[in-house]
């Protein structure tokens, strides 16, 4: 049985709380090379004011988890390569600061940098109006606002643990609500784990309807990339069943679907739908990688947990966001309403639950680069990928 030292930073429910928390090579020498540290802290000022921030470093990866938006993550490092983009958004943006009514919904925006959010539990999409039967059997028509209410709810439950047993997994555990009276009650269970000089991060979720009614659930994981990830010629790739664009303007793109650009100012966002190819064990990947192929970021996830894929293009001027976005998730980011009408909309009966895994490796040699392009061209290599040009009904409603 592996021993583990634990800390429970946030318990609601008891009224537990920590301010500062700091463990590692200081005060818990493990049997590894690797000076790994995790810290919290509270950040003070602006509109970050109150945001709970946990730092993790296990001695090769550095990344910063954030209880107080959704269990999101801020931002990280890798040997030196910034993980993460530089949003017109000083964040981290405390919730209380976030109206996810304004600008005709699109209040979410006013909180978003950063470098991975979930967007869900009940929708994930754009603004607009949803149409569903209430307990009463009426009809009854309710405002969604973009990409849901997650990243803008503080967790109520944060655990460190840290395995004292090789390979000494550094954990960090968050429960986070989305819950009112006569109104789903949904809970995720986030679990970040990584090893001591490890370039892989892995993030465990559990979604449960705790409810006694069915729930309706979407979720998509945003992971954002600026430089030096994300440059003239850049390039994202995956092994492809299926793609199409998911408006009029990210037809315009279809040409150059692969690559990036330089920052161009005024630029439009674009935004693909892909349905990806899985090995023999339903496991499925994606990378973006540099121009001189000697840094990427691979994303690894099981198609059946997450099998909708989206890229969000968005080579603007650097003030204006210069980002890319990579995507797995239950569903595409459309209105609710359509993702429902092509059964994409997850329903969890009383008691049910959801789970999946993704994870993340950060590579920083032309080595490595290599070896996960040869993993996709294997996968790829008895498929011959169906690109569709023009927007399509499967995929959205444009």
């Amino acid at each position: 049985m592996t021993r583990s030292r634990t800390w429970t930073l946030t318990d609601v429910a008891n009224d537990v709380w920590l301010d500062n928390f700091s463990v590692g090579n200081d005060n818990l020498r493990l049997a590894t090379p690797h000076n790994w540290s995790i810290r919290k802290r509270t950040l003070r000022g602006g509109l970050r004011d109150g945001v709970d921030l946990i730092e993790v470093h296990n001695g090769a990866l550095s990344y910063s988890i954030l209880p107080t938006r959704g269990m999101g993550l801020w931002r990280g490092e890798f040997r030196g390569n910034f993980l993460g983009w530089r949003s017109p958004v000083q964040g981290p943006v405390h919730p209380q600061y976030v109206n996810l009514l304004d600008h005709g919904g699109l209040g979410w925006l006013s909180g978003f940098d950063e470098w991975m959010c979930r967007c869900g539990l009940a929708s994930n999409g754009p603004p607009g109006e949803d149409v569903v039967t209430d307990r009463a059997g009426r009809t009854t028509r309710t405002p969604l606002t973009l990409h849901g209410r997650l990243a803008n709810r503080p967790a109520h439950w944060v655990e460190v643990r840290v395995n004292l047993d090789p390979p000494h997994e550094l954990t960090v555990i968050g429960q986070v609500q989305e819950a009112g009276l006569f109104l789903p009650h949904l809970c995720l269970t986030s679990t970040y784990t990584s090893i001591p000089g490890s370039p892989r991060l892995v993030a465990h979720d559990v979604v449960e309807n705790r409810a006694a009614q069915p729930a309706e659930m979407e979720l998509l994981y945003h992971l954002n990339l600026g430089p030096p990830f994300l440059e003239a010629g850049s390039r994202v790739v995956a092994p492809i069943r299926e793609l199409a664009p998911l408006t009029a303007r990210a037809a315009e793109g279809m040409d150059t679907l692969e690559t990036y650009a330089a920052p161009i100012p005024g630029y439009a966002e674009q935004v693909y739908a892909y349905d990806l190819l899985a090995d023999s064990h339903g496991r499925t990947l994606a990378m973006l990688y540099n121009a001189a192929a000697d840094r990427g970021l691979a994303l690894r996830w099981h198609h059946q947990d997450l099998p909708c894929f989206t890229v969000w293009k968005n080579t603007a001027a650097v003030e204006d966001g210069y980002v890319t976005g990579l995507e797995p998730g239950t569903n595409y980011p459309n209105f609710k309403s359509f993702e429902r009408s092509q059964g994409r909309v997850r329903v969890l009966p009383p008691g049910g639950r959801w789970e999946g895994s993704w994870s993340l490796e950060v590579h920083d040699t032309a080595a490595g680069v290599a070896g996960v392009l040869a993993e996709i061209v294997t996968l790829q290599a008895h498929t011959r990928p169906v690109i569709h040009r023009t927007p399509q009904a499967r995929f959205s409603p444009a």
